[in-house]
C-alpha cells in the first residue's frame, strides 16, 4: 500500500473497534429481547411482532436524552448507569397516557468509540429495558472524528409503547376532590443538571470525589444515582383502578409539568412536607442559597412520578404500589383555580 494513501483511520474512525463493540454489546442486548422479537441482531431495521387484545391499539412514542448528568458520568469514569437514564427519560413519558413500552432505539455518538465503554453504556441501557420489560430493538453507535472532546459522548432514546383507544389516559376527567399520589424518586434522576453544576463546582468549589456529610457518601455518587424507572409498578394499577392522570416530574419541576394534565380551571393543590424528601435537595437549597419556587420549579424535589385518581380509589392504589416496593405518599388534591389563576399551590401543610 501506498505511504501516501488515506484510510478511514486516518480519519479517525476505527472501524475496527467498532466491530469489536459491537460484539461487547451484544450479550447485553440479547438479554432484552421477548418472544415478540424477530429475527436476530444485525438486521438493517429491527423487527417486533404486536400481540396482545386490543379493540383499537394506539402507539404512544417519546424521545429524549440524559442532558448534562453525561458530565459527571465523564468525571467519574462511570458509564454503566447513565444508559437507565436514558430508558427511564423515554418510557417514564409514555407511561403517563397508560402506554405499555415495546420496545426502545438507542443512539450514541462519540469523537473516539471505546469498545468497553460504549458497552459499559448499554449495559445501562438494557438495564434499562429489562426494567421496563422490553426489548432493545436497535440503535446506533456513530465514531464522529473532531465533533466531541476527547472522552466524552452524547445519546439519544426513543421508546414505543401501546394502549388501546379507549384506556388513553388524558387527565380530562380530573376534578376537584381527586387526590394526588406521588411515587418517590431515587434523587435528582436527570433534569436541572445545569444547576447542580453550577453549584456544585462552581460556586462549592467540590469535585466529584468531595465527600459530603450530608449525602452520606461523595458527591458524584449521590449526582450519578439513576433515574427511577416506574413503568411495572404503574402498569399493574392499571390494570383495576381507572387513572385520571399521570405526570413524569422531569425538566421545569411542579410548576411546568403538573398543569400540563390539568383541566382548565383546575389546580393542584401540593402539601408541602407530605413526602420523604431526598437529603440532596435541602443539601443545594441551602448551600446555594436557592429560593423555594425556583428548586420546585426545576427539580422533582423528591417525587419522580404522579397519579391523579379519584378519593374513593386511593386505598387500593396505595396497596398496589406497596406491594409493588413503590415508596408512595398521598402528596395533594385537586382544587377549583383560584383568583390568582395558579395551577399549582405549594401549600405548607
Amino acid at each position: 500500500m501506498n505511504d501516501n494513501q488515506l484510510t478511514y483511520a486516518d480519519a479517525g474512525v476505527d472501524v475496527k473497534e467498532g466491530a469489536r463493540a459491537v460484539e461487547l454489546m451484544k450479550r447485553h442486548v440479547k438479554e432484552t429481547f421477548n418472544d415478540q422479537v424477530i429475527g436476530d441482531l444485525g438486521s438493517f431495521g429491527g423487527l417486533l411482532r404486536l400481540s396482545g387484545s386490543f379493540e383499537s391499539p394506539v402507539l404512544v412514542a417519546g424521545t429524549d436524552g440524559v442532558g448534562t448528568k453525561l458530565k459527571i458520568a465523564f468525571l467519574m469514569d462511570k458509564h454503566d448507569t447513565v444508559g437507565q437514564d436514558l430508558v427511564a427519560m423515554c418510557v417514564n413519558d409514555i407511561l403517563c397516557q397508560g402506554a405499555t413500552p415495546l420496545f426502545f432505539l438507542d443512539y450514541l455518538a462519540t469523537g473516539h468509540l471505546e469498545a468497553e465503554k460504549a458497552a459499559d453504556i448499554v449495559k445501562g441501557i438494557t438495564d434499562g429495558c429489562k426494567l421496563s420489560k422490553m426489548p432493545l430493538l436497535g440503535g446506533e453507535t456513530a465514531e464522529m472524528p473532531g465533533f466531541y472532546q476527547p472522552g466524552e459522548y452524547d445519546m439519544a432514546g426513543f421508546a414505543v409503547g401501546v394502549v388501546d383507544e379507549k384506556r388513553i389516559v388524558t387527565g380530562a376527567s380530573i376534578k376537584p376532590g381527586d387526590v394526588i399520589i406521588g411515587l418517590a424518586s431515587s434523587g435528582v434522576h436527570s433534569n436541572g443538571y445545569s444547576l447542580v453544576r453550577k453549584l456544585c463546582f462552581d460556586k462549592l468549589k467540590l469535585t466529584v470525589e468531595s465527600q459530603v456529610e450530608a449525602l452520606g457518601g461523595s458527591l458524584g455518587e449521590a449526582l450519578l444515582e439513576p433515574t427511577r424507572i416506574y413503568v411495572q409498578s404503574v402498569l399493574k394499577v392499571l390494570e383495576t383502578v381507572s387513572v385520571k392522570g399521570m405526570v413524569h416530574m422531569t425538566g421545569g419541576g411542579f410548576f411546568e409539568n403538573i398543569p400540563r394534565i390539568l383541566p382548565e380551571g383546575m389546580t393542584a393543590k401540593m402539601t408541602l412536607g407530605s413526602w420523604s424528601m431526598p437529603p440532596i435537595f435541602s443539601w443545594m437549597q441551602e448551600q446555594g442559597d436557592i429560593k423555594r419556587d425556583e428548586m420546585y420549579g426545576t427539580f422533582n424535589m423528591g417525587l419522580g412520578f404522579l397519579m391523579v385518581v379519584d378519593s374513593a380509589d386511593v386505598d387500593a392504589v396505595m396497596e398496589s404500589l406497596a406491594s409493588s416496593g413503590e415508596k408512595a405518599y398521598r402528596v395533594g388534591e385537586i382544587v377549583p383555580t383560584g383568583a390568582d389563576g395558579e395551577r399549582v399551590q405549594l401549600w405548607e401543610g
